[in-house]
């Protein structure tokens, strides 16, 4: 049998940009929902959600059956916790708070396998379709996609250095999170932090690396896509249920 491929990662090496969406309801009908709507990626997220190591393995066998690629969000850069995403099948993941270049490193070794880095070794696991893929351990890293998060001020300072550590495969800016750390808490859409962040996306580039970002703006998305972004997240499940039902409610108010 043989090791499934990392779509994502592909097309973040040829092109064409890829739109995204972020999931946070800990539900596989919900995520097998929205893997039919025709997105190249969506993020199964354990950050800021109640879903936990465990329920990410019924979403990533929910959104199997459809061309959308998983990207798991593991809840913080630690070592044991990476390896038991990836064991479930995670193929890409996406880390929150990265702010140096160390920090990227010891991403980089938690994802590969020795003598490259200290991802543990297991034989029966999902990622290798239950020890089927005889040569699982040999041929993981080519599949495994590295994306870093950059929403500090610090780490904005430490791009550079974080994009030319060899094992990552894009960066990830976070209009929240950079949002406060640039002294405007619930301001994503700030004038400021929108121009560090189409900064950060040319300066990303001009480092040969890749970027994307999560944005609920419309225009903002259009306006990162057009200067040159890689790949962009324009909804979130929770927003959209909160919007209709509200939506639906006011339609029948008075």
């Amino acid at each position: 049998m043989d090791l499934p491929q990392n779509t994502f990662k592909r097309r973040l090496a040829s092109g064409p940009a890829q739109l995204g969406f972020w999931l946070t309801i800990p539900d596989p009908s919900v995520a097998e929902a929205v893997a039919g709507a025709g997105f190249d990626w969506m993020v199964l997220d354990t950050e800021h959600t109640a879903v936990e190591v465990s329920a990410i393995l019924p979403l990533l066998q929910a959104v199997a059956p459809y061309p959308v690629a998983p990207v798991v969000r593991p809840y913080v850069n630690d070592t044991a916790l990476l390896k038991r995403h990836l064991d479930q099948g995670a193929q890409t993941l996406l880390l929150p708070m990265i702010n140096s270049a160390a920090e990227a490193q010891a991403a980089v070794r938690a994802v590969r396998y020795a003598p490259r880095g200290v991802r543990g070794m297991a034989g029966t696991m999902r990622a290798a379709r239950y020890g089927r893929v005889q040569d699982y351990a040999a041929r993981a890293d080519a599949e495994i996609c590295l994306v870093l998060q950059i929403e500090t001020v610090e780490a904005m300072g430490a791009l550079e250095a974080i994009a030319a550590v060899d094992g990552v495969d894009a960066l990830f800016f976070g209009p929240s999170d950079l949002a406060a750390s640039m002294g405007y808490p619930g301001q994503p859409s700030h004038p400021e932090v929108r121009a560090a962040i189409l900064t950060a996306i040319a300066r990303a580039k001009a480092a040969g690396a890749r970027a994307g970002l999560l944005t609920l703006n419309t225009d903002f998305a259009r306006e990162c896509l057009a200067a040159g972004a890689d790949f962009v997240a324009v909804g979130v499940d929770m927003a959209l249920l909160v919007g209709a039902v509200d939506g639906l409610r006011k339609a029948f108010a008075g």
